[in-house]
């Protein structure tokens, strides 16, 4: 074991293993560029459809039960399926990660919908807002801490995930996985899985930060009982 770990620790740190489009920084890039696309897309896809539901309060059953249908798809048998039908290319791994990506972006942002108090939303159509006005101006303000979980949650899946696109012979740190796999070179394998749950790692921690930073000062004004004042 612990000359796996040396051989291991030198693979990480070796300059040549870094450089080149078989390198490190390269398949790095290749990761996080199907990693937040997929995200964006999913992004574009399930924000509107849980913001509508959560307004709404219809659909909100079959949306839900769809999210997780899609939750619930194999992503190596839906790339596979997809494959078939389309020939070599990244729509494959695309369409998998984006179907990995929507339910939970759809599941918290309904349920950050649902959690506003209706009393507030009563308060804001007394004062004369019209429905669009309440949805962008009271409600989706008040729902982002636990959107931007779910935004948090589908981009950590799809990090952790992305890895099957070598699967179909793109790039990606998947590319040191089954390249290891193939060559039965366990240290390449091992260098793999580590770089992917260290970007995985490093991405949840940074948008936690993130997170914090944005909606701190919110929690403390309300934990306070306090209201905001205004300054000249």
């Amino acid at each position: 074991m612990y000359e796996l770990l040396k051989n291991l620790g030198t693979w990480l740190v070796s300059g040549d293993q870094w450089t080149g489009p078989d390198g490190i920084a390269y398949r790095l890039a290749e990761h996080l560029q199907y990693s937040l696309l997929a995200t964006l897309v999913a992004a574009a896809i399930a924000l509107p459809v849980g913001l509508l539901i959560g307004h709404t309060g219809r659909g909100a059953f079959l949306a839900i039960n769809l999210a997780s249908f899609g939750r619930a798809l194999p992503t190596v048998g839906l790339v596979v399926l997809v494959f078939l039908a389309s020939g070599l290319s990244m729509w494959p791994v695309y369409i998998a990660l984006v179907a990995l990506a929507v339910p939970a972006i759809v599941t918290n942002t309904y349920a950050g919908m649902t959690a506003v108090d209706p009393d507030v939303k009563d308060a804001a159509r007394g004062q004369g807002m019209r429905r669009h006005q309440v949805l962008f101006q009271v409600e989706l303000p008040l729902a982002l801490p636990l959107i931007m979980t779910g935004l948090r949650l589908a981009l950590i899946q799809v990090v952790a995930t992305a890895t099957i696109a070598a699967y179909v012979s793109f790039g990606g740190l998947g590319r040191y996985v089954f390249d290891g796999l193939a060559q039965r070179d366990l240290v390449q394998v091992l260098g793999g899985a580590v770089l992917v749950a260290a970007v995985a790692v490093v991405l949840d921690l940074a948008l936690s930060a993130l997170q914090r930073f944005l909606f701190l000062p919110h929690s403390r004004l309300r934990s306070s009982g306090g209201t905001p004042t205004r300054t000249s």
